[in-house]
């Protein structure tokens, strides 16, 4: 699969595309993966499939936010990690630690439940519903919003 220049987008532009698809519904990992799937020759809908399982921390479970889940896909994509090749590996997995490092430094976590103020260790699997009140009370609209930012300056360095 191959992947179009990388240094020509927007990424304020895949910020907000990020956000709209999380204030769409969306999981917070579809969110970040959906909005750079274009990038990658990748249907949106395709991308929305890939990603359903890892919103609320992996499942609800709490764990790796989404939204960093959602960078690490498009990590995957820029740079795939070939298990023939070793230092495709080390780059895909140079990508993943730069690109989370960067949210913990802005947000003090990757973790959920940590960044919701949780103290449960996984939800029931019923996800909430998407209310006013939902979006009002939950930081993960923005934090989609900075996964993308992130993700696409770190793109950009590529």
């Amino acid at each position: 699969m191959t992947y179009r220049n990388m240094k020509n987008f927007d990424i304020k532009e895949r910020a907000e595309k990020a956000k709209a698809y999380f204030q769409d519904g969306y999981n917070c990992s579809q969110s970040v993966f959906m909005a750079y799937a274009d990038l990658f020759d990748l249907d949106v809908e395709l991308a929305s499939k890939f990603a359903s399982s890892f919103g609320g921390g992996m499942g609800r479970l709490r764990e790796v936010c989404g939204a960093c889940t959602g960078m690490f896909m498009v990590a995957s994509m820029a740079i795939p990690a070939d298990n023939k090749n070793a230092e495709a590996k080390k780059a895909n997995y140079a990508l993943v630690q730069q690109v989370a490092e960067d949210f913990r430094q802005e947000n003090g976590s990757i973790i959920c439940r940590e960044l919701l103020g949780l103290t449960c260790q996984k939800e029931e699997p019923t996800p909430s519903p998407r209310t006013g009140e939902y979006y009002k009370k939950r930081p993960c609209g923005e934090l989609v919003y900075l996964a993308a930012e992130i993700v696409g300056k770190r793109l950009m360095e590529l």
